[in-house]
Protein backbone atom coordinates (compact mmCIF):
# COMPACT_ATOMS: atom_id res chain seq x y z
CA UNK A 1 0.00 0.00 0.00
CA UNK A 2 2.95 2.34 0.58
CA UNK A 3 4.46 4.38 -2.25
CA UNK A 4 7.65 5.36 -0.43
CA UNK A 5 9.65 2.84 1.57
CA UNK A 6 12.41 3.49 4.12
CA UNK A 7 14.50 0.53 5.20
CA UNK A 8 16.98 -0.07 8.01
CA UNK A 9 19.61 -1.84 5.89
CA UNK A 10 20.58 -2.26 2.24
CA UNK A 11 19.61 -5.94 2.23
CA UNK A 12 16.09 -4.98 3.27
CA UNK A 13 15.91 -2.43 0.47
CA UNK A 14 16.75 -5.21 -2.00
CA UNK A 15 14.02 -7.42 -0.54
CA UNK A 16 11.36 -4.73 -0.97
CA UNK A 17 12.43 -4.19 -4.58
CA UNK A 18 12.22 -7.97 -5.04
CA UNK A 19 8.57 -7.72 -3.97
CA UNK A 20 7.91 -5.47 -6.97
CA UNK A 21 8.48 -1.93 -5.67
CA UNK A 22 10.19 0.55 -7.99
CA UNK A 23 13.82 1.08 -6.85
CA UNK A 24 13.66 4.86 -6.98
CA UNK A 25 10.94 4.80 -4.31
CA UNK A 26 12.84 2.56 -1.87
CA UNK A 27 15.47 4.21 0.35
CA UNK A 28 17.94 2.73 2.82
CA UNK A 29 18.13 5.22 5.69
CA UNK A 30 19.38 2.99 8.51
CA UNK A 31 17.64 1.95 11.72
CA UNK A 32 15.58 4.60 13.49
CA UNK A 33 16.46 3.00 16.84
CA UNK A 34 20.04 4.21 16.50
CA UNK A 35 18.77 7.80 16.45
CA UNK A 36 17.84 7.34 20.10
CA UNK A 37 21.47 6.58 20.93
CA UNK A 38 22.80 9.68 19.25
CA UNK A 39 19.97 11.92 20.46
CA UNK A 40 19.95 11.09 24.17
CA UNK A 41 22.43 12.01 26.88
CA UNK A 42 23.11 8.57 28.37
CA UNK A 43 23.79 8.00 32.06
CA UNK A 44 27.24 7.37 33.50
CA UNK A 45 27.77 3.99 35.15
CA UNK A 46 27.63 5.59 38.61
CA UNK A 47 24.35 7.37 37.82
CA UNK A 48 22.90 4.19 36.34
CA UNK A 49 23.77 2.26 39.52
CA UNK A 50 22.10 4.97 41.57
CA UNK A 51 18.90 4.93 39.51
CA UNK A 52 18.65 1.14 39.51
CA UNK A 53 19.62 0.83 43.15
CA UNK A 54 22.03 -1.96 42.30
CA UNK A 55 25.81 -2.36 42.28
CA UNK A 56 26.97 -3.20 38.75
CA UNK A 57 30.73 -3.41 39.36
CA UNK A 58 33.03 -4.86 38.22
CA UNK A 59 31.14 -6.09 35.12
CA UNK A 60 27.60 -7.03 34.19
CA UNK A 61 25.50 -8.59 31.45
CA UNK A 62 22.32 -7.00 30.06
CA UNK A 63 19.91 -9.87 29.42
CA UNK A 64 16.58 -10.05 27.59
CA UNK A 65 14.70 -13.26 26.85
CA UNK A 66 11.39 -13.18 24.97
CA UNK A 67 9.12 -16.08 23.93
CA UNK A 68 9.66 -17.59 20.50
CA UNK A 69 6.60 -18.01 18.27
CA UNK A 70 5.32 -21.61 18.10
CA UNK A 71 7.80 -22.82 20.71
CA UNK A 72 6.63 -25.94 22.59
CA UNK A 73 8.55 -24.87 25.70
CA UNK A 74 8.69 -21.04 25.99
CA UNK A 75 10.72 -21.13 29.20
CA UNK A 76 13.21 -23.72 27.94
CA UNK A 77 15.58 -21.19 26.41
CA UNK A 78 15.49 -19.07 29.58
CA UNK A 79 16.38 -22.07 31.74
CA UNK A 80 19.30 -22.97 29.45
CA UNK A 81 20.46 -19.35 29.56
CA UNK A 82 20.37 -19.26 33.37
CA UNK A 83 22.55 -22.33 33.46
CA UNK A 84 25.07 -20.44 31.32
CA UNK A 85 24.95 -17.33 33.53
CA UNK A 86 25.83 -19.51 36.52
CA UNK A 87 29.19 -20.14 34.84
CA UNK A 88 30.06 -16.43 35.09
CA UNK A 89 29.52 -15.66 38.80
CA UNK A 90 31.80 -12.61 38.69
CA UNK A 91 29.43 -10.83 36.31
CA UNK A 92 26.31 -9.20 37.65
CA UNK A 93 23.10 -9.47 35.65
CA UNK A 94 20.39 -6.99 34.64
CA UNK A 95 17.24 -8.71 33.37
CA UNK A 96 14.80 -6.63 31.34
CA UNK A 97 11.09 -7.45 31.29
CA UNK A 98 9.56 -10.10 29.06
CA UNK A 99 7.24 -8.94 26.27
CA UNK A 100 3.55 -9.92 26.07
CA UNK A 101 3.87 -12.70 23.47
CA UNK A 102 2.32 -16.11 24.31
CA UNK A 103 4.47 -17.89 26.88
CA UNK A 104 5.70 -14.71 28.57
CA UNK A 105 4.34 -15.62 32.01
CA UNK A 106 6.41 -18.81 32.21
CA UNK A 107 9.61 -16.99 31.29
CA UNK A 108 8.86 -14.18 33.72
CA UNK A 109 8.37 -16.70 36.51
CA UNK A 110 11.71 -18.40 35.75
CA UNK A 111 13.57 -15.06 35.72
CA UNK A 112 11.82 -13.85 38.89
CA UNK A 113 12.75 -17.03 40.77
CA UNK A 114 16.37 -16.76 39.65
CA UNK A 115 16.52 -13.11 40.71
CA UNK A 116 15.10 -13.96 44.14
CA UNK A 117 17.82 -16.60 44.62
CA UNK A 118 20.63 -14.17 43.68
CA UNK A 119 19.55 -10.75 45.06
CA UNK A 120 23.10 -9.40 45.39
CA UNK A 121 24.09 -10.28 41.85
CA UNK A 122 20.89 -10.06 39.81
CA UNK A 123 18.18 -7.45 39.29
CA UNK A 124 14.98 -7.71 37.24
CA UNK A 125 13.26 -4.64 35.78
CA UNK A 126 9.87 -4.81 34.06
CA UNK A 127 10.81 -1.69 32.08
CA UNK A 128 13.99 0.35 32.22
CA UNK A 129 12.70 3.07 29.94
CA UNK A 130 14.57 4.21 26.87
CA UNK A 131 17.33 6.27 28.51
CA UNK A 132 18.15 3.80 31.26
CA UNK A 133 18.01 0.84 28.88
CA UNK A 134 20.42 2.39 26.39
CA UNK A 135 22.67 3.49 29.25
CA UNK A 136 22.71 -0.06 30.61
CA UNK A 137 23.46 -1.30 27.10
CA UNK A 138 26.35 1.13 26.73
CA UNK A 139 28.17 -0.02 29.89
CA UNK A 140 27.45 -3.76 29.64
CA UNK A 141 30.22 -6.31 29.14
CA UNK A 142 27.87 -8.10 26.74
CA UNK A 143 24.24 -8.27 25.69
CA UNK A 144 22.71 -11.74 26.00
CA UNK A 145 19.34 -13.00 24.81
CA UNK A 146 17.11 -12.98 21.76
CA UNK A 147 16.05 -9.34 21.43
CA UNK A 148 16.47 -7.21 18.30
CA UNK A 149 18.37 -4.62 20.36
CA UNK A 150 21.29 -7.01 20.44
CA UNK A 151 21.30 -7.02 16.64
CA UNK A 152 20.73 -3.30 16.01
CA UNK A 153 21.55 -1.05 18.98
CA UNK A 154 24.33 -3.05 20.71
CA UNK A 155 26.67 -2.94 17.68
CA UNK A 156 26.11 0.83 17.43
CA UNK A 157 27.48 1.14 20.98
CA UNK A 158 30.39 -1.26 20.38
CA UNK A 159 29.01 -3.92 22.75
CA UNK A 160 29.27 -7.64 21.88
CA UNK A 161 26.06 -9.65 21.56
CA UNK A 162 25.31 -13.30 22.31
CA UNK A 163 22.13 -14.05 20.38
CA UNK A 164 20.62 -17.48 20.98
CA UNK A 165 17.88 -19.32 19.15
CA UNK A 166 15.81 -18.48 16.09
CA UNK A 167 13.86 -15.41 17.20
CA UNK A 168 16.13 -13.06 15.21
CA UNK A 169 16.66 -15.43 12.30
CA UNK A 170 16.71 -13.56 8.98
CA UNK A 171 17.85 -10.22 10.41
CA UNK A 172 21.01 -8.73 8.96
CA UNK A 173 23.79 -8.65 11.54
CA UNK A 174 27.39 -7.50 11.93
CA UNK A 175 30.46 -9.35 13.19
CA UNK A 176 29.93 -8.26 16.82
CA UNK A 177 26.91 -10.61 17.05
CA UNK A 178 27.62 -14.21 18.06
CA UNK A 179 24.81 -16.64 17.24
CA UNK A 180 24.33 -19.91 19.10
CA UNK A 181 21.67 -22.52 19.85
CA UNK A 182 19.49 -22.46 22.98
CA UNK A 183 21.67 -24.82 24.99
CA UNK A 184 23.69 -24.02 28.11
CA UNK A 185 27.01 -25.25 26.73
CA UNK A 186 26.66 -23.31 23.50
CA UNK A 187 25.68 -20.13 25.35
CA UNK A 188 28.63 -20.49 27.73
CA UNK A 189 30.99 -20.87 24.77
CA UNK A 190 29.49 -17.84 23.03
CA UNK A 191 29.76 -15.67 26.16
CA UNK A 192 33.38 -16.69 26.62
CA UNK A 193 34.09 -15.69 23.04
CA UNK A 194 32.30 -12.34 23.47
CA UNK A 195 34.47 -11.50 26.48
CA UNK A 196 37.76 -12.52 24.87
CA UNK A 197 40.33 -9.88 23.99
CA UNK A 198 40.70 -11.30 20.50
CA UNK A 199 37.00 -10.94 19.74
CA UNK A 200 36.80 -7.46 21.23
CA UNK A 201 39.71 -6.45 19.02
CA UNK A 202 38.04 -7.74 15.84
CA UNK A 203 34.87 -5.84 16.76
CA UNK A 204 36.68 -2.54 16.28
CA UNK A 205 36.55 -2.95 12.49
CA UNK A 206 32.99 -4.32 12.34
CA UNK A 207 30.57 -2.27 10.23
CA UNK A 208 26.99 -1.96 11.46
CA UNK A 209 24.65 -2.58 8.49
CA UNK A 210 22.01 -0.46 10.24
CA UNK A 211 24.04 2.74 9.90
CA UNK A 212 25.27 5.23 12.46
CA UNK A 213 22.16 7.32 13.10
CA UNK A 214 20.31 10.09 11.33
CA UNK A 215 17.52 7.91 9.89
CA UNK A 216 14.75 10.26 11.04
CA UNK A 217 16.41 13.26 9.41
CA UNK A 218 16.95 11.33 6.17
CA UNK A 219 13.29 10.29 6.08
CA UNK A 220 12.16 13.87 6.69
CA UNK A 221 14.39 15.22 3.91
CA UNK A 222 13.23 12.55 1.45
CA UNK A 223 9.57 13.23 2.23
CA UNK A 224 10.08 16.96 1.70
CA UNK A 225 11.69 16.41 -1.70
CA UNK A 226 9.54 13.51 -2.97
CA UNK A 227 7.57 14.00 -6.19
CA UNK A 228 3.99 13.07 -5.30
CA UNK A 229 2.40 14.12 -8.59
CA UNK A 230 1.78 10.53 -9.72
CA UNK A 231 1.56 8.97 -6.28
CA UNK A 232 -1.52 6.87 -7.18
CA UNK A 233 -0.05 5.57 -10.44
CA UNK A 234 1.80 2.61 -8.99
CA UNK A 235 3.29 -0.14 -11.14
CA UNK A 236 4.96 -3.48 -10.49
CA UNK A 237 8.74 -3.50 -10.96
CA UNK A 238 10.01 -6.67 -12.63
CA UNK A 239 13.53 -7.86 -11.88
CA UNK A 240 15.07 -9.42 -15.00
CA UNK A 241 15.75 -13.14 -14.66
CA UNK A 242 19.20 -14.19 -15.88
CA UNK A 243 19.05 -16.29 -19.03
Amino acid sequence: MAHLHFTGAEDYRSRIIQLGETPDRVFNVGAIGIDNITGLELLSLADLESELGHDLAPNYFLVTCHPVTLSDNPAGAAEEMLGALDEFPDHRVIFTGVNADPGHARIDRVLSDYTAKHPERVSLHESLGQRRYLSALKHAAAVIGNSSSGIIEAPALGVPTVNFGDRQRGRVRTASVIDCIEKTGAIVEAIGKALSGEFLETMKTAVNPYGSGGASRKIKDLLKSADLSNILMKRFHNIPVPA
